[in-house]
């Protein structure tokens, strides 16, 4: 089904489930020539990304967006799609596109969204448009969890790449093996699309999770916590959306489940396919073994059902970066690929954008490292795997408390242990502490305290600074010694701070 009859097939279910009015679907005729796309929101990883692939099968896309930065700003000029800054019903105005995509970030209020209301125009959500023209009849491999869903598409991705299956992706990040976020499948017939499958939801007139309207025929449940607490009030509500998931894989899919997550364990349990578990810790059907960890990457040994299957080598660090290739392997070698390819992929992997990413090297042995870690269980594997790195070497650790989850104190106990690899923490500014009680805010000062109690040095942002995040510099500057790895952690661009640092690290060498 193309993208104009996805926008038709909204309007339809919405006027007919949300106003009581039966609404014609478009007729073959008007859909045959309408191809102007814009995007509200477009700055969002996976919004550019799907707006660049749809740019690149012939549509005329534009959008808006406030406040964009690399890299995805420089994405999306670098495939030259036209994006207003800022909201305005000119901007719609002057695009007459034929179709608006709704990031889930917009909801009701929004400039353009109530001018795209009022004139009734046709209006889909970046899943639903994904399903209908990426997606469409290939076999749907969708990665799930709350950690690891990039690096692990990613990896699958990469596999299938590797095998000569050319797939098409949606990943919430840049790949650098592939140097886009989104394509089509490279297959007219049996071709794969890979999805990362992110369970916020999809649109403000869709609640359902992203990863429920990927039609998945693979799946991969990496683990289950507690996020988004904008979007779900409990465990209970997030397992609810899993569940739903694994219900979707046909009988004839397969489901791939973290044996070594009981959350994992617990939602797929009444799962109507075939079910395999990968594990370093319980007997699984997939589970590595001799584990080397070397200044380049990690070598282990790959078991399928306890039997050795080869020795791999991935550029990547950390048990939980095994685990996720375990499972891409399980993935990839169910669609056909060989374990020859995937030994050849795993060595050429090349991590995502903004995942364990080396900024720099500067004088006096200082690395500067960037990671999209902002959920305290991420926080601390990363960590531990930058540890597993740099061993011997002194972790500086700067955090900014920015997603829906972080910046309240639903996580304060969490956050006081997960930095336990690093000497130095740094707390950014709480973004945006208006929107909740002074009682539901992480409390910054709390941190520090209990983290100087255990011998760390910190220190926390003022929320009423004017300088910010010069203050961080300045602590850094006065903090930093010689061979220091200094990580930022962050799931957005932290005021610029990576730029600021390598300034300083330049100026000062």
């Amino acid at each position: 089904m193309s993208v104009f009859a996805a926008s038709a097939y909204f309007v339809y279910y919405y006027r007919t489930e949300h106003t009581g009015r039966r609404a014609g679907v478009l007729n073959q005729s008007r859909s045959a020539f309408m191809s102007s796309i814009y995007f509200i929101g477009i700055g969002g990883t996976a919004m550019a990304s799907v707006a660049v692939a749809l740019s690149h099968m012939g549509h005329a896309v534009t959008g808006s967006d406030t406040q964009l930065y690399p890299p995805m700003s420089t994405y999306l000029e670098e495939h030259n799609i036209r994006y207003f800054n800022g909201f305005a019903e000119e901007n719609l105005e002057s695009a007459s596109p034929d179709l608006v995509v709704v990031g889930n970030a917009v909801s009701r209020g929004n400039t353009e969204l109530e001018y795209a209301l009022d004139r009734r125009m046709e209006l889909v959500s970046m899943p639903d448009l994904v399903r209908r023209e990426l997606i469409g009849r290939n076999t749907s491999i969708v990665v799930a969890g709350t950690h690891g869903k990039t690096t692990t598409t990613s990896i699958t991705a990469w596999l299938l790449e590797e095998g000569g299956l050319k797939p098409g992706f949606l990943i919430g990040g840049i790949p650098e093996n592939f140097g886009m976020g989104c394509r089509p499948s490279g297959l007219t017939e049996e071709g794969f699309f890979v999805s990362e499958g992110d369970e916020y939801d999809s649109a403000f007139f869709d609640k359902r999770s992203k990863f429920l309207l990927y039609r998945p025929d693979i799946a991969i449940v990496n683990n289950v916590e507690f996020d988004h607490a904008d979007i779900f009030s409990s465990l209970d509500e997030i397992k609810r959306s899993f569940r739903l998931l694994v219900n979707l894989i046909p009988g004839s899919g397969l489901l791939l489940v973290n044996g070594d997550d009981p959350n994992a364990l617990e939602v797929s349990s009444k799962a109507l396919c075939r079910i395999e578990t990968f594990s370093l810790t319980h007997e699984a059907d997939w589970s590595a073994t001799e584990i080397t960890a070397g200044i380049e990457g990690t070598t282990f040994t790959i078991l399928r059902n306890g039997e050795p299957l080869g020795r791999v080598f991935a550029p990547l660090f950390g048990n939980y970066n095994i685990m996720n290739v375990l499972a891409a392997t399980g993935a990839a070698m169910h669609a056909g690929v060989s374990f020859e390819a995937i030994v050849r992929g795993l060595a050429s992997f090349l991590r995502p954008k903004r995942r364990m990413e080396l900024l720099g090297e500067f004088h006096g042995g200082i690395t500067l490292m960037e990671d999209f870690a902002h959920h305290p269980t991420a926080i601390r594997v990363t960590l531990d795997a930058i540890a597993d790195m740099f061993p011997s070497r002194r972790i500086v650790a700067c955090f900014e408390p920015r997603s829906n989850t972080t910046s309240r104190n639903i996580f304060q106990k969490e956050l006081a242990e997960c930095f336990d690899t690093a000497s130095v923490v740094v707390f950014g500014k709480v973004n945006r502490p208006e929107r909740y009680a002074p009682g539901e805010r992480l409390d910054t000062a709390r941190l520090c305290a209990e983290l100087e109690a255990k011998g760390k040095t910190v220190f926390a942002s003022s929320q009423s600074g004017e300088d910010y995040p010069q203050d961080i510099v300045k602590f850094i500057e006065k903090t930093v010694q010689q061979g220091d790895v200094v990580v930022l952690l962050s799931n957005g661009s932290f005021a610029n701070l990576k730029g600021l640092l390598a300034e300083s690290f330049k100026k000062n060498s």
